[in-house]
């Protein structure tokens, strides 16, 4: 467990303009990661991504947060499975397979 490690995504709050840092599960695909929202639109986060989509994000382990990718500047977008059906069931699969779960909206993130 002390090895795991997260997605931190810092987002600019939708009604504070104040950074918002959360540490999330994530998978990587074609370049790209993805994290899911077990609470859909109504996390405070996704809400943020919706109003600025400007992140910045990184990945490595609780005690080392840019073990594995230091912080980088990047966007996310909301992927729906009616624009998306196929990227939508592979990160669906990925989700399951690498933490048993799966159900939620996926978000895509990117580094520019």
């Amino acid at each position: 467990m002390m090895d795991e490690t997260f997605l931190y995504l810092t987002t600019i709050g939708h009604k504070t303009g104040q950074q918002h840092r959360i540490e999330i599960w994530y998978v990587e695909h074609q370049n790209r990661y993805y994290v899911v929202s077990e609470r859909r639109d109504e996390a405070h986060w996704v809400k943020n991504i919706r109003a600025n989509p400007q992140v910045t994000f990184s990945i490595g382990t609780h005690d080392h947060p840019e073990k594995n990718i230091p912080l980088s500047q990047g966007q996310g977008w909301i992927i729906l499975p009616e624009e998306h059906p196929d990227l939508v069931a592979e990160i669906r699969q990925a989700m399951q397979a690498r933490y048993g779960w799966n159900n939620g909206l996926i978000v895509q993130l990117e580094r520019t």
